[in-house]
């Protein structure tokens, strides 16, 4: 073995001990998910995969999946959705007047 004057062997690595003496930043906040992860080299979200048109998701962290897929958030326009199936999506009708009872 082959070792540098005053450097000890576990000193001598890339890996774990060296990783506190790294400074510039990789990744950056993503424009679309808003986490921390696109990188800055590369162009590319981690998270999301921004730029790319399509989320990233993959059938190996179901987890992740559960955490992004629909109904984790508002569900604005599903709820609207949900209701007018309970009617049978009807459209272009108008509720018929109230009967009114007149007292006297």
């Amino acid at each position: 073995f082959f070792f540098f004057y005053g450097c000890s062997p576990s000193k001598m690595t890339k890996g774990t001990s060296s990783f506190g003496k790294r400074h510039n930043k990789t990744h950056t906040l993503c424009r679309r998910c808003g986490r921390s992860s696109y990188h800055i080299q590369k162009s590319t979200c981690s998270q999301c995969g921004y730029p790319a048109a399509k989320l990233r998701s993959y059938n190996w962290s179901v987890k992740a999946k559960r955490r992004k897929t629909t109904g984790t958030g508002r569900v604005r326009y599903l709820k609207v959705v949900r209701r007018r199936f309970r009617n049978g999506f009807r459209e272009g009708t108008q509720a018929k007047p109230k009967k009114t009872t007149q007292s006297k």
